[in-house]
């Protein structure tokens, strides 16, 4: 299957209908992850991005995993080294209290062709579920020679390259703090050597150009991607608290010696994931606390 050939979404409301509610199809999807689960609140939410997705495993016990396609609106990734789940893990917390996070490996992405609904339905899902905070993770490429394959980077704001938005009409959110500055201190409270930097999203599903990098670069950019701005902006919508986390799994184009590849991004990923997964574990329990 090719990155763009994603099978159909689940069943439920038409989420692709212009009359129907994005946040109406959000708890639609919230209410049967409930009943599938069992778990009738969620306090956290992760999209887990190529490089992260041990780190459910290592956060707690898995007590639901639901086939992404048998929830409404969502569908299992057309992406090598994304999961096709959505997951309910319990963990403790530092303050020693039980919570549970909502582990979305389905992640939409706005290259698969499926629309700004779907991507921006994963976050708005997870806050109808009763999250409060999400965390949003990627790998991407690194503008950075000092960021070598495996760094993890907090976000601390975004390019929107996309040409799109997953807001629709007259909605007005502000932006200024959508990266958290509160919950990067908690993750630099874990590792103190995080360093932080301006993310670009791109369409995609091709790579950058040199030129473009350099044109990021020129914007204040520090890394390329192609997910996660726009899910940041609906997660600001729908209330939810942002931290971003990205894996430099290779460095951009015209930068790296090399010609990039999705191989190497997922080497890259396999590589930093058992690291990067204990990091992510501990920062979602002292963000939980």
């Amino acid at each position: 299957m090719s990155s763009t050939e994603a099978p159909e979404p689940g069943p439920g409301t038409d989420l692709d209908d212009p009359a129907t509610d994005p946040f109406d199809a959000a708890a639609e999807a919230a209410a049967a992850i409930t009943a599938r689960s069992g778990v009738p609140h969620h306090d956290v939410a992760l999209v887990l991005g190529s490089g992260w997705g041990e780190a459910a495993d290592v956060l707690g016990e898995t007590v639901a995993e639901i086939a992404a396609e048998d929830v409404p609106g969502f569908s299992r990734s057309g992406v090598a080294g994304h999961a096709g789940t959505l997951r309910s893990v319990r963990f403790v917390a530092a303050d020693g209290e039980t919570r549970h996070a909502l582990v979305l490996g389905a992640r939409t992405h706005y290259y698969e062709g499926r629309g700004v609904r779907r991507v921006a339905h994963g976050v708005r899902t997870a806050a109808a579920a009763g999250a409060r905070t999400v965390v949003l993770t990627n790998g991407c490429g690194g503008l950075h020679r000092a960021w070598v394959p495996g760094t993890p980077v907090l976000i601390s704001d975004h390019l929107n390259l996309t040409g799109t938005s997953p807001l629709e009409g007259a909605t007005f959110v502000d932006l200024t703090d959508l990266y958290s500055a509160r919950l990067r201190e908690v993750a630099r409270s874990v590792d103190e050597t995080l360093d932080e930097g301006v993310y670009a999203q791109f369409r995609g599903p091709h790579y950058e150009t040199p030129a473009e990098v350099r044109m990021v670069k020129g914007l204040g950019g520090d890394l390329v991607g192609m997910s996660t701005a726009l899910e940041a902006i609906a997660a600001r919508h729908a209330g939810l608290d942002v931290l971003g986390i990205s894996l430099v799994t290779n460095l951009a184009a015209g930068i790296s010696p090399v010609p990039l590849s999705h191989a190497e991004v997922l080497d890259a990923g396999a590589a930093a994931g058992p690291r990067i997964s204990a990091l992510l574990a501990e920062i979602v329990r002292r963000i939980a606390s």
